[in-house]
């Protein structure tokens, strides 16, 4: 290109940046392919559809494991520790609040009693 070709506010490439050494250089294409690499890697993971569903299933398999163990914790201090402490629970139950107990009853009576007069 002869000096009549250049645009008139074209800077010579040495006055905007400074001369490097070629070590600078491979170092810097070496990060820069390293960067790429990682851009690359990151790319092919969003695009392996497979791998994301396992992933997915995993997680929501570890959120299952949880849950249940959550459950068991909260059914295990709800439990009574003895049958004859369920039988207090039972009835303490029933003296706070007695007309669902007499209700349960009066129905459990008449479908005994419907039973016996179908035979």
């Amino acid at each position: 290109m002869s000096p009549e070709d250049k645009p008139l506010n074209a800077v010579p490439a040495e006055s905007t940046e400074e001369a490097k050494t070629p070590a600078e250089i491979r170092a810097e294409i070496d990060q820069t392919r390293e960067e790429l690499g990682d851009t690359v890697e990151a790319l092919a993971e969003k695009t392996d559809v497979k791998a994301q569903a396992k992933a997915k299933v995993e997680d929501v398999k570890s959120q299952a494991k949880a849950k249940v163990e959550e459950v068991k914790a909260k059914a295990a201090e709800a439990a009574p520790e003895s049958p004859q402490e369920g039988v207090q629970q039972a009835q303490t139950l029933v003296k706070q609040n007695p007309k669902p107990a007499a209700i349960a009853g009066v129905a459990l009576a008449l479908f005994v009693l419907w039973r016996l007069l179908r035979r």
